[in-house]
């Protein structure tokens, strides 16, 4: 539905600026006259290049909203209800504040809802692709209960705190990754346009090469006749495994390899139940019931095995057994986690042990990352220089071989 920007005068004679959406201009006037405001000049909000573009399906690529503006919109709408301010006002306040012209309409379309009558979480649920459906359950939640400020107060630190561990995993396995792309990148050159000037040098003399030579000199004109040919099935490869990947075999497949890979797999299970608690605390302690909570909570976990093992967990606590127990089945689960929340449910503070399994899950995965990186980085160099030593080796074997048969 279109946005339109207008400036107009309320009740009281005073100038008032807005946003509000409409199918038409005409029908954006008669909205706002029913508000008892009388518009003096209203327009359509256009976004940045043409309308043809944004009606494209290549704009759902550039229109993006980046999960730290996100955690900030979640903030300050949290901090505007905390100190009292009426929704609809507070929602006008975020839509002012925010730069992200997507992020805007979408909160300018939430708070015409509202001020239509819709709740919150309905007005929300309506862009189920900007906000999951944990946060609308929060809300829905905080508005049965009367603690809509708290609701989004704790919604906005969980986002916050899931934001920074990525922030800081990525930036953990940010230098290993340009350590590689680099290498890569180093051998490629060598062998597609150095090595064939070298190796032409040598078989002009018509000098015979040691093995190493000629190995190098195969690879090196492979590559370079047939560097097309590789970078076509690299991109091939790559559709294919995204294709696949998207069918329920696939992901399977995906989440099963992830658990069981070598020096990965136990920092992805950690993740995975890391999320989970930190998931589930924030409901349970947004007042949202336990089953409830766990039903929202299998759509972040992001493995569909531990998806399948928390679905059967909840079929498990409706008929009566506790938690602990019932995430007992499918061995996902480590005896640690099950301990601390065998004694939150003895102690009536499962929302809070929750909380701790979190916490202590985040902190060793972040730990065992720095320390796995900083293992990474020196073999990486290691591999890097056996790779270039034998490319300088191959190079300079039948240089030394020249120079004997010249003496």
């Amino acid at each position: 539905m279109p946005i339109f920007e207008y400036e107009a005068l309320n009740s009281s004679g005073k100038l008032v600026r807005g946003m509000v959406d409409a199918e038409s201009a005409r029908a954006a006037r008669a909205k706002l006259r029913g508000r008892g405001i009388y518009p003096t000049q209203i327009k359509e909000e256009l976004e940045k290049g043409s309308s043809a573009f944004r009606r494209s399906p290549f704009s759902l690529f550039f229109r993006k909203v980046k999960a730290r503006d996100l955690v900030w919109a979640f903030r300050q709408l949290a901090t505007l209800a905390e100190a009292g301010i009426p929704l609809t006002s507070a929602l006008t306040a975020l839509v002012e504040q925010l730069h992200n012209p997507l992020l805007k309409k979408i909160f300018t379309q939430v708070r015409e809802r509202v001020r239509e009558g819709n709740s919150l979480a309905d007005a929300l649920a309506l862009h189920p692709q900007i906000f999951p459906r944990l946060f609308i359950g929060l809300v829905r939640a905080g508005e049965a209960s009367g603690a809509l400020p708290l609701s989004l107060a704790r919604w906005a630190d969980f986002s916050e705190q899931q934001v920074d561990l990525q922030e800081r995993i990525r930036a953990a396995m940010t230098y290993p990754i340009f350590m590689f792309i680099i290498g890569v990148g180093v051998l490629f050159f060598l062998l597609t346009f150095v090595i064939p000037t070298v190796t032409k040098i040598f078989a002009d003399l018509g000098q015979s090469l040691p093995l190493p030579t000629l190995i190098l000199i195969s690879v090196s004109n492979f590559f370079s006749r047939y560097w097309w040919l590789v970078l076509l099935g690299i991109v091939l490869l790559f559709f294919l495994i995204k294709r696949y990947m998207q069918r329920e075999v696939g992901i399977w497949f995906r989440d099963r390899w992830k658990l069981k890979l070598p020096l990965i797999g136990d920092l992805h299970r950690q993740l995975v139940i890391s999320r989970w608690a930190r998931t589930m605390s924030t409901l349970l302690q947004g007042g949202l019931p336990l089953i409830a909570a766990l039903q929202i909570s299998q759509e972040v976990v992001g493995n569909i095995l531990f998806r399948k093992a928390l679905a059967q967990t909840e079929e498990r606590v409706r008929e009566g057994e506790e938690l602990s127990f019932a995430l007992q089945e499918g061995g996902l689960f480590p005896a640690l986690v099950l301990e601390m929340v065998a004694v939150g449910e003895k102690s009536g503070s499962l929302e809070k042990m929750l909380e701790k399994v979190a916490v202590h899950l985040e902190r060793e995965t972040e730990i065992e990352i720095r320390r796995r990186m900083s293992l990474l980085e020196p073999l990486m160099i290691l591999i890097m220089g056996v790779g270039v030593g034998f490319v300088a080796l191959s190079v300079l074997l039948p240089i030394f071989e020249m120079s004997q048969v010249i003496r």
